[in-house]
């Protein structure tokens, strides 16, 4: 097959969108492999093709797409092969296969080059659709080494689980190829942008368009960076887009100029090989009486937004501003402050104290005052250790602290944490994280399957984790956007959503120093519209939102943030590199 490309090379790399039809596999062979011929021809040197892009999606049933299932290889694959030999190029091909060792149905993604089938990922979690026809995939989350570098690929729904990317991105997967049939949103989709910035590496998202069997699907196929960048991307229509993959580029692995691979906790992520939901999480969480989640109710939870100083005292006096601030404006349950804004961002361990010190004692009095719950980040000092902590506090004094996880190259004056925290309160079951804590996707996860409705991220994150989007002819129904939106993509949305739980984030803001704040309390649902957030972004304030953990009378959970239908989904059998993986 050649030999492998030099970390110092780049290329040009193509998506495809495109609109099937169903019953019309010749023609969306033959529509397919034209428009494969002319990227080829246009030097793309990879080449990405919708999922199920040669038969169409919506399919009732094992009887009726079983005329258009195909063995790999086969004659649809030698059709893209004989484009990939003469252009010397690879191409990603969305197919219904069967095994013939078995009669069952997948819903295949096929990498095919110059030499023939390089490799294939089955869809390992699927859809509405999927269980209609087809099996769940035995062949995933496989990484291919190719002279173009290495290439991975994932299906449709497998990206709503950080763990496919992840343990695609930890195998060395220099581009992720997503082929999907992605629907109710604009697009390109957070999620997709997430999956890139978070582990660092190229995403080709192919996409397809159109309407089948009352379904609006909506395109946005498009080439993102490293960082999150959307390179180049199609709205709506057949077409290709163009953008370039620089190897180096991927391999440096850095997330907002943070190494965040070499700072992984795995020994931190065992609980990831569990699924706390796939029982009634009500009857789980109070199994031999032991930790039941406390009962559900409607709440509200603030974050607020300021640059701290290095004087203690400037900083409680702007904390207990904005503390009374917020309960006279948005009377919150939960208020979370950013980090270290205690002690403040320069040389935090020349302020250093004790959980029980002076300054932390203050703040526990305040909450005691307000009478609401309040999370702030600050330097404690213990024996001959600082750590970059946070601390919570309430009615009733203090409640607890958490001492981050996963440093930063800021925090080169701290020990890390090696516990995470869990409170039940009142308002729910709430987990601390701290700052880069919220990078690396596997700390929220950890603390959603402890069963947290909320998790307080009191942080000082520098740089960029949103982006815009123009907006979309995609004739999506009301509620879902299509107009411009100048925050369509922040990382910490994806984090509620993807783990179900109300997210606060409470970012520093101090432009002058790369802290674009940002800030918001996300909710549970990242495909409920109207959106369930509220956002401060760039200006000092406070932003509050309901916290909605009430249940029907039912033992059975029917709130989202319970009920967790994207943990529960998840495939931890295929996760264990998660946690063995030491780079």
């Amino acid at each position: 097959m050649g030999t492998t490309m030099t970390s110092t090379q780049s290329y040009t790399a193509a998506t495809i969108q495109f609109e099937p039809t169903m019953f019309e596999k010749a023609r969306n062979i033959s529509r397919l492999a034209a428009l494969c011929e002319e990227a080829a021809e246009a030097g793309a040197r990879l080449i990405v093709t919708p999922e199920m892009g040669t038969t169409g999606y919506c399919w009732f049933d094992r009887a009726e797409v079983k005329p258009f299932v195909e063995t790999i290889p086969g004659a649809t694959t030698d059709v893209f092969q004989a484009i990939a030999t003469k252009h010397r190029c690879y191409i990603v091909v969305g197919m219904p296969e069967v095994d013939p060792a078995s009669d069952l149905y997948y819903n295949t993604a096929v990498l095919i080059g110059p030499d023939g089938v390089v490799g294939r990922h089955r869809k390992s979690h699927p859809y509405i659709a999927e269980p209609k026809w087809a099996a769940n995939g035995n062949i995933v989350h496989e990484v291919f080494e190719t002279e173009i570098g290495r290439i991975s690929m994932l299906v449709c729904m497998d990206l709503h689980f950080f763990e496919t990317a992840r343990l695609e991105a930890l195998a060395g997967a220099d581009i992720i190829c997503h082929i999907s049939n992605w629907l109710q949103e604009r697009t390109p989709a957070p999620y997709w942008i997430n999956r890139a910035f978070e582990n660092a590496c190229y995403v080709i998202e192919s996409n397809r368009w159109g309407l089948e069997r009352t379904v609006q699907f909506s395109g946005g196929s498009c080439v993102i960076d490293p960082d999150g960048t959307v390179a180049a991307s199609i709205d709506a229509g057949d077409g290709i887009a163009y953008g370039t993959i620089d190897l180096a580029r991927a391999r440096r692995r850095e997330v907002l100029c943070e190494p965040v691979f070499e700072s992984r906790r795995p020994e931190l992520y065992m609980n990831m090989m569990t699924n706390s939901f796939t029982w009634n999480p009500g009857d789980y969480f109070r199994l031999y009486g032991y930790q039941p989640i406390p009962r559900g109710r409607a709440s509200r939870a603030a974050v607020a937004q300021f640059a701290p100083s290095s004087v203690v005292a400037d900083n409680l006096a702007r904390i207990a501003d904005l503390a009374a601030e917020a309960k006279e404006t948005t009377a919150p349950d939960i208020l979370v402050f950013p980090e270290l804004s205690l002690t403040g961002l320069e040389a935090p361990q020349s302020r250093a104290e004790l959980l029980s010190g002076p300054t932390v004692s203050a703040f526990v009095r305040l909450a005691m005052k307000l009478g609401f719950y309040l999370v702030a980040g600050f330097a404690e000092a213990d024996d001959d250790r600082v750590y970059n902590s946070a601390v919570l506090a309430g009615p009733e004094g203090l409640v607890g602290s958490y001492r981050k996880t996963h440093l930063g190259i800021a925090d080169s004056w701290a020990t890390a944490g090696d516990e995470w925290k869990v409170y039940d309160l009142a308002i729910g079951r709430v987990g601390l994280a701290i700052g880069h804590d919220a990078l690396y996707p596997e700390a929220i996860r950890s603390l959603a399957l402890m069963g947290c409705d909320v998790v307080a991220c009191p942080s000082a994150i520098a740089g960029t984790f949103t982006g815009s989007h123009n907006g979309t002819k995609i004739p999506h129904n009301y509620p879902i956007p299509k107009g411009a939106d100048p925050y369509h993509w922040h990382a910490l949305r994806v984090r509620g959503g993807e783990n179900n739980v109300y997210f606060a984030f409470a970012n520093v803001l101090d432009a002058a120093r790369g802290y674009l704040g940002k800030s918001a309390v996300f909710g549970p649902d990242s495909f409920a519209f109207p959106r369930q957030e509220s956002a401060i972004l760039d200006e000092d304030g406070i932003a509050a939102a309901t916290v909605d953990t009430t249940n029907l009378e039912t033992p059975y959970p029917t709130n989202i943030v319970r009920r967790k239908d994207l943990v529960v989904m998840r495939q931890p059998h295929h996760y264990q590199p998660l946690v063995k993986w030491h780079q």
